[in-house]
C-alpha cells in the first residue's frame, strides 16, 4: 500500500519541486510566481487567523448544497426521460436547449432574479450540475444491454421489476460518472461565481488577492480549491465502489 502511495506521489511530489526550484533559480519571475515554499506559508497564516476556515466553509455549503439539489432532480428526471419514451421526445428540444448554454452565461440572469446573496449561487451550482447527471442517466438507461432485456423479459417481468431488478442495477456505474463530473463542475462554476459577486468563498479569497497583488495568497486558495476538488472525487468514488461492488475497474 505504501508503494501504491508513494508512486501516486511522484508525479505531485515533483510538480511541487519544480514549483519550489524554477523561481529561485530565476527560470521565473517569482514576482508572478513565488516559490511554494512562500504560498505554504501564506496558506498557514490563512488558516491560522481563521479566514481560510470561513473561506472554505461558504464555499462548501453553496457548492454542497447546490451538487444535492442537482443529484435529487438528474437522477430521478433521468431515470424517467430514459425509461418512458414518450417523455424523452417531448422533452428532448428543452434538454438540447439547456445543455447548450453555459451556466456561467446565465449568471447574470440568477442574480437578476434571486439576488446576489446565496441563493443565486446555490441555483446557478444546481443548474451547472444538473445536465451531466441528468444527461449521464438517460444514457446509462437507453444503453442497457438489451440482452439482459429481452432475458428479463422472457421471465414474464412487469414492466416495474423489470425497471427495478435490471434496469437500475445496470444504470448505476454510468449515473456516478455523471455524478462525479458534477461534483467537479460545483467546484469550478462556484469559485467562478464568487468571484463576480461575494464576500466570502474561496473565490473571493482568489480574486481579492490578485486584485490586491498578495501573490502568496492565491496561489494558496487556488491549491485549496484544487485539494477540495481531489478529496471530493476521491469521496464519490468510494462511494461509487460501495454502490458497485461488482465491478473491479471503478477508479
Amino acid at each position: 500500500m505504501l508503494v501504491a502511495v508513494a508512486r501516486r506521489s511522484v508525479a505531485v511530489l515533483a510538480l511541487l519541486l519544480l514549483w519550489q526550484v524554477a523561481p529561485v533559480l530565476g527560470a521565473v519571475d517569482r514576482t508572478f510566481l513565488p516559490p511554494f515554499s512562500e504560498v505554504a506559508v501564506a496558506w498557514w497564516e490563512l488558516l491560522l487567523d481563521g479566514r481560510l476556515a470561513g473561506d472554505v466553509r461558504a464555499s462548501l455549503t453553496r457548492s454542497l448544497s447546490g451538487f444535492g439539489l442537482a443529484v435529487l432532480i438528474g437522477v430521478p428526471l433521468g431515470l424517467l426521460i430514459g425509461w418512458y419514451r414518450p417523455l424523452a421526445v417531448l422533452l428532448n428540444p428543452l434538454l438540447e436547449l439547456f445543455r447548450n448554454t453555459a451556466a456561467l452565461a446565465l449568471l447574470p440572469v440568477f442574480v437578476l432574479l434571486l439576488g446576489i446573496g446565496e441563493t443565486s449561487k446555490v441555483a446557478i451550482v444546481c443548474y451547472a450540475c444538473t445536465w451531466p447527471i441528468l444527461l449521464n442517466t438517460v444514457s446509462a438507461v437507453r444503453d442497457v444491454d438489451p440482452a439482459l432485456l429481452r432475458l428479463a423479459r422472457s421471465m414474464d417481468l412487469p414492466p416495474h421489476r423489470l425497471f427495478q431488478k435490471v434496469v437500475l442495477p445496470a444504470s448505476v456505474p454510468a449515473v456516478f460518472t455523471g455524478i462525479r463530473i458534477a461534483g467537479a463542475v460545483s467546484i469550478l462554476v462556484l469559485v467562478a461565481a464568487e468571484m463576480v459577486g461575494a464576500k466570502a468563498g474561496l473565490g473571493f479569497l482568489v480574486s481579492s488577492a490578485q486584485f490586491n497583488f498578495a501573490l502568496p495568497q492565491m496561489y494558496a486558495g487556488i491549491v485549496t480549491i484544487s485539494a477540495i476538488g481531489l478529496a471530493f472525487n476521491q469521496a464519490l468514488v468510494a462511494l461509487e465502489r460501495r454502490f458497485t461492488s461488482w465491478r473491479v475497474d471503478v477508479g
